[in-house]
């Protein structure tokens, strides 16, 4: 009777500590390590309802708290940007908010891996395939530029998804496959070249409606492009 009083016992110090090891690292038992849901909670929530609130999907206060709020954002966010709408903060909308998996932070574009070569060129083409070359390079360029800039969101995903950035992510060509050249492109842009000169944004003047953009200060011009700050 012993023995086995002394095993249950150490079973339930067991299981005592497993469950302060959850609350400790602040992640819910309902969430794993690759996606966030209703009923998790911690210091990546937090950080999720920060971005979603700084780019206007989120209004209610940032708590660290995955509730009916944050999930309602996350599926506006999630529609707008061409995303599976779940309310699920995965693999695929913790990377359009600039965040790694299971991770606390957003990276920027230093690693330089494959996803962020694929997201940039899909960017590249959406904006940029009957370019020149050199063109195409730039418009990769204004992303990193961007990533840079204390303005805008600082990783790739981040810069890419901002609601309203950029209209291949609005109309959905971000989601088609790039092509050869647009890869290249973003390959180029990515290893430090900048044809833009250190440009953060580009219009088409034949088709750009905004007056406001017509009011930066233009760098230069390749093919149907300016390029300005």
């Amino acid at each position: 009777m012993k023995r086995r009083n002394t095993a249950a016992m150490g079973f339930m110090v067991i299981l005592f500590f497993s469950i302060a090891a959850f609350t400790v690292s602040g992640i819910s038992p309902d969430a794993d390590a690759a996606s966030y849901k209703r009923g998790s909670y911690g210091s990546t929530v937090s950080q999720i309802q920060q971005k979603l609130k700084d780019w206007g999907y989120y209004s209610a206060e940032v708590d660290g708290i995955y509730g009916s709020s944050t999930e309602k954002a996350v599926r506006y966010f999630q529609s707008k940007n061409g995303l599976e709408v779940d309310g699920v903060a995965g693999e695929q909308t913790l990377a359009a908010l600039g965040m790694s998996s299971g991770s606390s932070s957003g990276g920027g574009y230093a690693s330089n891996s494959e996803n962020d070569v694929q997201l940039l060129a899909r960017l590249i083409s959406g904006e940029a395939r009957g370019e020149p070359y050199t063109g195409q390079v730039a418009v990769g360029a204004v992303v990193l530029n961007r990533v840079d800039h204390p303005s805008f969101p600082n990783s790739i995903s981040g810069v890419i998804y901002q609601s309203g950035a950029f209209d291949a992510v609005s109309d959905g060509q971000i989601n088609m496959n790039p092509t050869d050249s647009c890869v290249r492109a973003a390959r180029e842009a990515l290893a430090g070249s900048d044809p833009s000169g250190g440009a953060i944004y580009y219009y088409n003047p034949a088709t750009a409606t905004s007056k406001w953009i017509w009011s930066r200060e233009i760098i230069c011009t390749i093919g149907k492009h300016n390029f300005a700050i």
